[in-house]
């Protein structure tokens, strides 16, 4: 796994005797009743798989966006074909209007700046099926949007919709949207769409107020985005008219780029200068398509440099992903991001989560936030080299989760963010092996089981400060971690795919995840699902007593906290030699709260030290034993 203290290559495969306890039998896992009603109605199975019933709504969207960047002014028409694929007569439709984030009254997580409140989202047409909506009797409030149909939708039909609007992106406050600098813009959350209609919740309600993320359903997007000249766009999906839009050089560039391995200056600082590189028209349409994603966001810039290379992402199809940077020059932090986009794809692919990268392209622009979208990152500058690694692995490693597997963020945020956080431990040290990446884990060890700490099952949605970052980032990693370690990773692969197999473009739960991996692991792991995941409690354990046995030591390690963690000793002999020891959490599978590690030879111990980088401790004063 490339952890120290985990998988390191030089442990010792050394005996290890639990204390006695009566094997427990298996938990099973408290289901609330409204997730257990899935299973009744037959859309899930308690096997993870999805259930002979299981349905999804969607949603195809064409777009058609006028940007002003001087204005900032978003003005567009969006035709929809919405999807009734559920059993139910549908009344109403509720849409989804994430700029009003932004409008005046609005509730939010945190404060924006007082020349960034708006008006909103302003709706200047809206029919279904052809028939005119009364826009007076349009029940907006904030984010969401409510429209009683002139007609019910029935189950399994489909509806036509069409939505003229307009809206002023914000110049500053940048909560994942917004002005970047002048000439530079990031637009994402753009656009009306239907919110979700699932087989759990039906319509997705929850109001956006900047802090938990997003649910979509997955649809197939077609966008025409018009712009002024000289400025160039990049978005989710592939440009279709590179050469309406790009002059003759710079299309070449893009298409070689598209199918070399090196790396390719599309436009270069010199080129930014120079302003030779769209159409000369006034105004250029980009044309962009993008098939089963759930959601789509592009980019603009008069000034940006643009660096892209490609690679084979599968094997056996021979299909390549396209990998860009593209930054403001002056940014040189920048400069190595598309080589740390290119091996976060590769690794992705080819070691973990060892699955073909989904998507043609993967563009990191340099924005003011550090955030994902499909085919799209938006990270800020930063400060070190080991920083642009760790933020560009992790924003791409969400092209998995959640896009590729369709996760309700807003509600589940450790189901995506946990998985990226675990794939930028894993994948920053194969960029750099100098590098341990421990985000999270010592603020993780210094706030478990206080005030602040919840169960890594509570809904993000009644998550704020510590809790929200805990239960979303380092607390699920460590546990995807620690089943990765005790299944080893051929096996937690084949765990993993089973998953991602049973549920990529379709919207899992929770209990669909732990499903899916007890069925691929062909092992029940409740009990440690139950403890990480559910219970409350804390990370600790403790050097018990280390005693001279024979020709060996017998080092006594105790749980004192609730959680399994796994046990790395690092023995430092008196000639000054070191061995370290390592023991995945089965040795607390059997509820034992001590194991004793004998360690075998003749040499005199001077030192004991447990813990290791991934192993998170409150209480680590009794970490150290020295010997007399």
């Amino acid at each position: 796994m490339n952890l120290p203290g985990l998988l390191a290559a030089s442990l010792l495969a050394l005996s290890t005797i639990p204390s006695l306890a009566q094997q427990p039998a298996a938990p099973r896992l408290p289901v609330p009743r409204n997730l257990q009603a899935t299973y009744a109605k037959g859309t899930r199975s308690e096997d993870g798989k999805p259930g002979t019933k299981y349905w999804q709504n969607a949603a195809d969207y064409n777009l058609r966006i006028n940007f002003d960047p001087n204005t900032r002014l978003v003005a567009g028409t969006v035709d929809i074909t919405y999807f009734n694929n559920s059993p139910d007569e549908l009344s109403q439709l509720w849409f989804k209007l994430y700029p009003n984030l932004y409008q005046k009254g609005a509730a939010r997580a945190s404060n924006i700046k007082p020349e960034d409140v708006s008006e909103g989202v302003k709706i200047e047409q809206l029919s279904i099926n052809g028939q005119a909506i009364d826009l007076t009797k349009l029940n907006i409030s904030a984010t969401n949007m409510q429209v009683m149909l002139p007609q019910p939708l029935g189950a399994r039909q489909q509806a036509k919709v069409s939505v003229t609007y307009s809206y002023t992106l914000n110049k500053g406050s940048h909560t994942r949207t917004g002005e970047v600098e002048p000439g530079s813009h990031f637009l994402a959350y753009f656009f009306p769409r239907i919110a979700v209609y699932d087989d759990i919740d039906g319509w997705n309600k929850l109001p956006y107020n900047g802090q938990q993320e997003f649910y979509n359903d997955f649809g197939n997007f077609s966008a025409a985005i018009t712009v002024p000249k000289d400025y160039v766009v990049w978005a989710t999906g592939d440009l279709q008219n590179a050469n309406e839009v790009l002059t003759k050089k710079y299309a070449k560039r893009l298409r070689d780029a598209e199918r070399k391995d090196d790396v390719v200056k599309i436009i270069d600082e010199a080129d930014a200068q120079r302003r030779d590189i769209t159409a000369s028209n006034a105004q250029n349409t980009w044309r962009f398509e993008a098939k089963n994603v759930p959601d789509f966001a592009f980019a603009a810039s008069d000034h940006y440099v643009w660096q892209s290379t490609s690679l084979v992402v599968d094997p056996k199809t021979k299909r390549r992903t396209r990998v860009d940077a593209v930054y403001n020059p002056k940014h040189k932090d920048f400069e190595e991001v598309v080589q740390f986009g290119r091996k976060t794809v590769e690794a992705m692919s080819y070691t973990f989560p060892k699955w073909p990268f989904p998507y043609s392209h993967e563009t990191v622009f340099d924005g003011l936030d550090q955030m994902e979208y499909p085919m799209m990152v938006n990270d800020n500058p930063v400060e070190t080299r080991a920083d642009a690694i760790t933020l560009t692995d992790h924003e791409i490693f969400h092209t998995m989760f959640p896009f590729y597997m369709g996760i309700n963020e807003t509600k589940y945020g450790w189901m995506d963010e946990g998985w990226a956080t675990i794939g930028e431990w894993v994948i920053s040290s194969i960029i750099d092996p100098k590098l341990v990446d421990d985000y999270g884990v010592l603020p993780y060890a210094r706030a478990a089981a206080t005030e602040a700490d919840m169960p890594i099952t509570t809904l993000s949605t009644q998550q704020t400060g510590t809790a929200f970052f805990l239960n979303s980032y380092p607390k699920p990693a460590l546990g995807y971690l620690y089943v990765r370690d005790l299944l080893g990773d051929e096996l937690f692969t084949k765990a993993l795919h089973t998953y991602i197999q049973n549920w990529n473009g379709k919207h899992p739960m929770p209990y669909d995840f732990f499903n899916s991996m007890n069925a691929g692991a062909g092992r029940n792991l409740n009990w440690f699902w139950q403890s990480w995941f559910f219970d409350g409690g804390y990370p600790d354990l403790g050097i018990a007593s280390v005693t001279k046995q024979g020709a060996g030591y017998d080092v006594v390690v105790e749980a004192k906290g609730s959680k399994p963690v796994p046990v790395d000793l690092t023995i430092t002999y008196a000639d000054g030699t070191t061995q370290q020891v390592h023991r995945n959490i089965s040795v607390w599978e059997s509820g034992a709260r001590t194991v004793t590690v004998n360690v075998p030879g003749d040499k005199a111990v001077k030192q004991v030290k447990l813990g290791s980088t991934y192993v998170p401790d409150s209480y680590p004063k009794d970490n150290v034993w020295e010997g007399k």
